[in-house]
């Protein structure tokens, strides 16, 4: 362990104030220092202020808000699969997308101080990205935490920093926000003409998942998925909420 420490000692020695302070920062919402503060630093990068490092390619956070969002979907399906052991994969799947929403990520992103260590650029502005930023950066964090410290470490993160504290599971169970009636209730105060279209059903051997499209003016939004169509068109109105702004 003195070792370790040593090592440590000798690499923030060489950190610039910024990286100090972002390893600072990663310290109070993960619980530790990064051993390697490289992963974090790109898990902060938006890509509107990404450099191209090779042939075009930006070094963003995207990459790893991918590898973060299959770690999440990972630890919280076996969280939720141990929690309730007697419910069926379609309440789960349910209540496991619910729990991972862009939405949900993104208060539980601001609460723990994401919002703080973002660096994105602020006079870029589009309908969707700003708005989605801090769980896709969240996303990220996982990903780089899982790169720095491992499965094990990751899946503690999740449950310990993210789950337990943020979820009350028993109020998202009994709660359902009805977001098609608030994107019609948009539309029709736009004088615009919203559309539910079912897309695809994939059999999964137990159940089915259905994929709905909205569309606006005949324009495709967002999908949906769900376990019946009229959860995967709240899920569909949800993401198109999400990209109008209407949250």
């Amino acid at each position: 362990m003195p070792r370790l420490g040593n090592r440590l000692r000798s690499i923030f020695k060489r950190h610039s104030k910024e990286e100090k302070r972002l390893a600072a920062s990663i310290k109070m919402i993960v619980g530790s220092k990064p051993l390697n503060l490289k992963p974090y630093q790109i898990a902060v990068q938006h890509t509107s202020v990404a450099k191209s490092v090779k042939q075009g390619f930006k070094e963003s956070n995207e990459r790893l808000e991918y590898l973060g969002d299959a770690v999440l979907g990972v630890v919280v399906a076996e969280y939720l699969f141990k929690k309730f052991p007697f419910k069926d994969e379609g309440f789960l799947t349910e209540l496991r997308s619910r729990i991972v929403s862009r939405d949900s990520l993104n208060n539980v992103a601001r609460t723990i101080g994401v919002p703080q260590i973002v660096r994105f650029d602020k006079k870029r502005k589009t309908p969707n990205s700003h708005k989605s930023l801090y769980g896709n950066a969240l996303e990220a964090l996982v990903g780089a935490i899982y790169i720095d410290r491992g499965f094990h470490f990751a899946s503690n993160f999740i449950k310990k920093k993210l789950l337990q504290p943020h979820f009350d599971l028993e109020e998202i169970i009994n709660t359902t926000k009805n977001y098609k009636s608030k994107l019609i209730e948009w539309s029709q105060k736009n004088t615009k003409t919203p559309s539910f279209d079912h897309i695809e059903t994939i059999d999964k051997g137990h159940y089915k998942e259905f994929i709905i499209q909205v569309s606006i003016d005949q324009e495709p939004i967002a999908k949906g998925h769900g376990l019946s169509k009229k959860k995967a068109e709240q899920d569909a109105a949800r993401e198109a909420c999400i990209i109008l702004e209407l949250e």
